[in-house]
């Protein structure tokens, strides 16, 4: 077993094949990196509560190694979720791309919201957590990702239109969170 492990937690309605999250989860494991990419139940409909359950067994099998965690849009709140109600440190760094908006309501989707904004939570939570965002999210405002930095008290990163930071934005391949996974080389830059 490795003393280090990455856990990457993805979104509503997950995240594909063609995805940063699934093409970082195999860049790691080709390099020899343990990896956890759980599959999060129904996530076309997803319950904060299982989630929960599924991001406490992961939390559990990474034992005491360093652990590095990349979580995208509603990932996020499921990670802030978690950490206000552990309230012990259970990562080394965390990387939150593309949180959802304060406004953001999907109707499938119960319990994420409203996003749990504890600096305090958040410090305890991870080493070191950051933010990446875009300019043009249609599902959270820069301002808004702004404001949850800053609430939380963590670093930020505001990319120029790069929508959701999602496939469909030209997020596959992302060598620079590759980078942030492997080094904690900041910032994290798009691929425009």
């Amino acid at each position: 077993m490795g003393e280090r492990r990455f856990l990457i937690l993805h979104g509503y309605t997950g995240s594909g094949p063609e995805h940063w999250q699934t093409w970082l989860s195999e860049r790691l494991r080709d390099r020899g990196e343990e990896v956890a990419y759980p599959q999060l139940p129904d996530p076309d409909r997803p319950r904060l509560e299982a989630w929960l359950a599924v991001l406490a067994d992961e939390l559990e099998q990474a034992g005491d190694r360093s652990l590095v965690v990349l979580c995208h849009s509603a990932g996020c709140n499921l990670w802030l979720h978690d950490a206000v109600r552990r309230r012990a440190q259970a990562a080394e760094r965390v990387l939150l791309v593309a949180p959802p908006g304060p406004r953001w309501h999907e109707p499938a989707v119960e319990g994420f919201t409203p996003l749990p904004l504890d600096p305090e939570t958040a410090a305890t939570a991870a080493g070191s957590t950051r933010i990446v965002a875009s300019t043009n999210d249609p599902h959270c405002a820069a301002e808004e990702a702004r404001a949850y930095a800053d609430a939380l008290g963590v670093e930020f990163d505001l990319l120029p239109d790069a929508d959701h930071l999602n496939t469909a934005a030209g997020y596959g391949p992302w060598p620079s969170v590759e980078e942030w996974s492997l080094r904690g080389t900041v910032p994290v830059r798009g691929n425009g």
